[in-house]
């Protein structure tokens, strides 16, 4: 049996039949709110249960409840505030209790009821879910930028949002029957927003050997500069998949999310998240969801011990590097060896040689997945 979704129900906002025909009436005559791509994920996930238990964007009470204590109001864990941001021109005319039309800026997508119209302090924000206020750090830059007031409410979804990796996708409801079908208990989720090197793929293994199956489930959607394209990430995967696993011991599906670069909060966002797909344990990398030097290398491990009521089991699998002596991925637990026999992965040096067009040893890179990177002009978020 597949766990269940997070907060005991698989929320589905999608509407259907008669009744989205009803509304599809109705929305033309409603005043509209255009979402940017990044509010356009977050709207396709409340939808598709992605986010379970929210039916909606935050109103002030959740908000502030997720943002200091890192629970709903109701005490479920959450750790990320998911909010729809307006302009105060957009707000105008807008009450509570007001239906309004959410778009792509060409077709409608939602209707939301709103509940609630309030301010939010921006650097207050950055400073509990960043834990800074620089403007050396991505999410804070994008956080600044972001408008005046936020606007709360349910969401019904009514149109599809166009997904470029359609093929790649999966929503829950899928992931679950498939796992069940799978006959798989035990599920390993694993977050990236990285071509796999070997050091994943250790990681990756190393969960394997007592779960039934891995969840890789890579996010497409907003990076910043440096990061590899989504296409890169997809192919890449691709390949590895294709030629160092077992046949049927993976799914592989595509998320459209943002990276937030939270750190240990948004660790705890994505386990959640691989909860309400199905999966039973999450890998926590190093410095997850890391960005600079901004958190500790283990501050994504420690914050699981403030969330005993979680629901899924957090994975913390050692940094892997390769040994000379022992002749292949190892971790600090299990080989012996001194420094001067171990090569660390550095994801610096990996962009560098592939700027370069160099191919990258194959203790770093498999070659499989290296000729798959190589083979893009320019496989970097620019």
């Amino acid at each position: 049996m597949v766990s269940k979704p997070h907060g005991g129900k698989l929320v589905n906002r999608v509407i259907k039949g008669r009744r989205r025909e009803h509304l599809l009436e109705e929305v033309r005559e409603l005043p509209k709110i255009a979402l940017n791509e990044s509010l356009v994920a977050d709207l396709m996930n409340i939808a598709h249960g992605v986010y379970s238990p929210l039916e909606g964007f935050l109103t002030r009470d959740d908000f502030e409840h997720v943002l200091y204590d890192m629970r709903l109001s109701n005490d479920v864990p959450w750790s990320i505030p998911i909010v729809l941001d307006v302009s105060k021109e957009e707000a105008a005319g807008l009450k509570e209790g007001d239906d309004v039309a959410l778009t792509d800026g060409k077709k409608a997508l939602a209707i939301m009821k709103i509940e609630e119209i309030y301010e939010w302090d921006k650097k207050e924000y950055c400073r509990w879910v960043f834990k800074t206020v620089s403007p050396e750090h991505p999410g804070v830059v994008k956080t600044m930028s972001r408008k005046e007031l936020l606007i709360g409410g349910p969401i019904d979804l009514l149109n599809e949002y166009e997904e470029p990796f359609e093929k790649y996708r999966l929503w829950p409801i899928e992931t679950r029957v498939l796992f069940e079908m799978k006959k798989w208990r035990t599920i390993a989720g694993f977050q990236t927003r990285n071509i796999p090197h070997l050091g994943h793929e250790y990681v990756q293994k190393a969960a394997l050997t007592f779960v039934d199956g891995l969840f890789i489930n890579p996010l497409v959607g907003w990076k910043k500069k440096g990061d590899f394209k989504d296409i890169v990430i997809v192919k890449a995967y691709e390949a590895l998949i294709n030629h160092y696993y077992p046949r049927d011991s993976v799914v592989f599906s595509v998320l459209r999310m943002e990276m937030r670069y939270a750190g240990p909060r948004e660790a705890i966002h994505h386990a959640i998240v691989r909860k309400n797909f199905g999966c039973s344990h999450f890998i926590v990398g190093r410095d997850h969801a890391g960005v600079g030097n901004f958190y500790g290398p283990y501050d994504a491990w420690e914050i699981f011990s403030e969330f005993p009521d979680l629901g899924i089991t957090p994975l913390f699998i050692r940094e892997s590097f390769y040994c000379v002596k022992c002749g292949g991925m190892v971790n600090e637990k299990i080989c012996p060896h001194s420094n001067e026999f171990r090569i660390r992965i550095s994801g610096t040096k990996l962009r560098k040689m592939i700027m370069e067009k160099k191919k990258p040893p194959e203790y770093m890179l498999r070659p499989e997945v290296a000729e798959v990177v190589l083979s893009f002009e320019n496989p970097f978020v620019e």
